[in-house]
């Protein structure tokens, strides 16, 4: 058990960070970070479209932690609670890193990885043909739509999507996307 959560929260963090977000990730939560996000947006670009696109993002973002985030390793529940997730917005020069965490299982990091490498490697029309095919065949899942908010996050991103895994037991890991939308 070498992975700490409050340290990788602090190396990701460093300067420029515009928010971040670490605890329980429910709906009460994810409407207070978007509500305080959207007021800060215009002190990062005047251009709407970008605001948007980071908001839209964002919102992915949240909703992937609350819909797919696995209940914290047991011994973890009592210092970070049931469903802990993090999200910390960063500016990196002409760079918004947008960077959610959450626990998943070993099996999840594996389809995972394997779902961000495929996005990683599609064209831009690959990306549009991903999501079309997924929309019309894949059988949607109660908890989302079988994929589309990573597609989605990279398509309006236009950027490759970063991600890692940190190793916590035999069982699970601490998963990390990172986003990058030019501001």
């Amino acid at each position: 058990m070498g992975f700490d959560v409050n340290q990788l929260h602090s190396e990701i963090c460093g300067n420029e960070v515009f928010f971040t977000y670490v605890g329980d990730i429910a709906s009460g939560q994810i409407n207070s970070i978007l509500e305080e996000v959207e007021s800060k947006l215009s002190s990062v670009s005047t251009i709407i479209k970008v605001r948007k696109k980071i908001y839209n993002i964002l919102v992915e973002s949240l909703q992937n932690l609350f819909h797919h985030s696995e209940d914290v390793p047991e011994e973890l529940v009592n210092k970070l609670g049931k469903r802990f997730g993090m999200i910390i917005i960063k500016r990196e020069d002409n760079i918004l890193r947008i960077t959610a965490g959450n626990f998943v299982t070993k099996d999840q990091e594996k389809l995972l990885a394997e779902k961000i490498e495929k996005i990683n490697s599609s064209s831009e029309e690959g990306l549009k043909d991903m999501y079309k095919h997924i929309l019309k065949y894949q059988k949607i899942s109660s908890k989302g739509g079988g994929g589309l908010g990573l597609i989605d996050m990279a398509r309006k991103s236009e950027k490759k999507l970063g991600y890692h895994f940190y190793p916590f037991n035999e069982k699970y890991f601490f998963y990390r996307l990172d986003i990058f939308v030019s501001i």
